[in-house]
């Protein structure tokens, strides 16, 4: 489980929430980092405020400006 930010999108509304997520819930990838420091940038912050359209799939967890230590990579 990690903290995250959640971006969502429903019938009610759009809307982004501070939530524990399961890793389960990640998409398919093929990096896993265990991450230690994270950011948001320019567009985490339009994605977050839905200022503009830069949300492609939801949900999203904005943030991938991260520092860590890989954990497993299939590469």
């Amino acid at each position: 489980m990690f903290r995250a930010i959640l971006i969502d999108k429903n019938e009610q509304g759009y809307g982004a929430s501070l939530t524990m997520l399961d890793d389960t819930r990640l998409p398919e990838g093929d990096v896993t980092v265990d991450v230690a420091y994270s950011t948001l940038n320019y567009k985490d912050g339009l994605a977050i405020t839905g200022k503009a359209p830069v949300v492609r799939r939801f949900p999203m967890v904005p943030g991938i400006d991260l520092a860590g230590v890989v954990q497993s990579s299939s590469h």
